[in-house]
């Protein structure tokens, strides 16, 4: 038996999804770690525990393996791969400092126009006292990819995008290299695409085959997409995690940074959407994991709360308003917790119901279908609210966790192939 590992560095944790030939699942990991902290030190010990938990029958079997990671959480590394600083993870708006530089170099309305962009990012590093030490620019995905294959300075073109790179044309564009960055940007492959075989050491440390291949991954709202069985134009996939993520399927590529909007290549169509600040991470700051299930099945979800919250952490949001000064809107807070929680599950179905108009509105395919994977699907009362405020089909993704959408990857299928079979 051939098998396939696809691995997701999430907002939340860490999974692994082990599939076969056909794509049916073997086995399944999930470490409730926090690879978001923005310490490499920790991922790198989560990779090597979630390798180590995967049965030793499995790993011996295993033919290929990819990794997503969350989009434009990039970090610096010196010339045998070792971070210069922490981790810019993908919500800090640092760079908010260079928009109006980039505003002047970049297409207008160009998705690296924000705070939060790869590219905002890597200018704002480069005032750091180390960046001198540096040689590499790497998305999470990439260096996490390096410590498998150890071959530096690749990347996809899915985590490539905020970086500037013209997913279209499939090169770095011409006001990109003006801007002369003195360190080298990755050399870009397909999702997917095969990047070298394991290195032997980590080969033989867990197992594992030394022909085992390693590929170029993508994101983790793009895996949660290829897992959620959303093939036409007009179907999407709402991410509910520790953020609120939207991927619309369209004919149309739709760019906007005044809203935080960009599309991803999809094969030959194009996935529209992007990634606000509120989510899971919110409700979990009010309430347990219990306390949200029990609490969720007191309310009704057909029925419209009085309270009007943009439920954030703290000030800032990217999409459908991008504006890292935007303040959280939580008041007034009703003693009653269900109340309160009604409140918080309705503000963010408007900013999802508002997402998706702003993308049709500019031109992407009209929705049909809302696929849901993330924590937040299993969720009926939060369910039935969305499906009010979106007014189309909302249902639960066939693969829930982004993991499985890696692991396709990791078996070498073309993404055309996945969105016609």
């Amino acid at each position: 038996m051939t098998l396939y590992l696809g691995i997701d560095f999430g907002t939340s944790g860490a999974r692994g999804i082990v599939i076969d030939e056909d794509s049916t699942i073997r086995g399944e990991i999930r470490l409730l770690c926090h690879p978001d902290r923005g310490d490499a030190v920790v991922w790198r010990a989560t990779l090597w525990e979630l390798l180590g938990a995967i049965s030793q029958d499995f790993r011996r079997q295993i033919r290929g393996i990819a990794i997503n990671g969350t989009s434009s959480t990039v970090l610096l590394t010196n010339a045998i791969g070792e971070p210069v600083c922490p981790p810019l993870l993908y919500k800090d708006g640092r760079g908010s400092v260079f928009i109006k530089r980039l505003a002047e170099v970049a297409p207008p309305n160009h998705t690296v126009i924000s705070a939060t962009s790869t590219l905002a990012k890597l200018l704002w590093m480069q005032q750091l006292p180390n960046f001198s030490q540096a040689r590499y620019l790497l998305h999470q995905a990439d260096w996490l990819g390096f410590l498998l294959h150890g071959k530096l300075g690749f990347s996809d073109y899915h985590n490539a995008l905020k970086l500037g790179y013209d997913v279209k044309e499939l090169q770095y564009p011409k006001w990109l290299e003006d801007l002369k960055i003195p360190i080298k940007l990755p050399k870009v492959l397909t999702p997917g695409e095969r990047i070298g075989e394991l290195i032997p050491g980590v080969a033989d440390q867990f197992g594992l085959r030394r022909d085992c291949w390693v590929c170029a991954g993508t994101t983790d709202s793009i895996a949660a997409f290829l897992a959620s069985g959303a093939k036409l134009p007009g179907e999407a996939v709402t991410s509910l995690g520790s953020t609120l993520v939207l991927k619309l399927l369209s004919r149309t590529r739709i760019e906007d940074a005044r809203y935080g909007i960009y599309s991803h290549r999809l094969g030959n169509l194009w996935l529209a959407g992007g990634a606000s600040n509120t989510g899971g991470a919110v409700l979990k700051k009010f309430f347990t994991d219990q306390e949200l299930v029990s609490l969720s099945q007191e309310i009704d979800g057909c029925a419209s709360s009085q309270l009007d919250y943009y439920p954030l952490l703290q000030p800032g949001d990217r999409f459908p308003v991008n504006d890292p000064m935007l303040a959280p809107r939580l008041d007034p807070r009703p003693e009653d917790p269900r109340e309160f929680l009604h409140g918080l599950l309705q503000g963010m179905a408007r900013i999802e119901q508002k997402g998706y108009n702003l993308l049709e509105q500019l031109g992407a395919d009209k929705l049909i279908h809302v696929y849901t994977a993330g924590g937040g699907a299993v969720n009926s009362t939060w369910t039935t609210m969305r499906k009010r405020f979106l007014k189309t089909n909302v249902t639960p993704s066939t693969h829930t966790e982004a993991a499985y959408g890696t692991a396709l990857l990791a078996m070498g299928l073309p993404i055309d192939h996945q969105l016609t079979n």
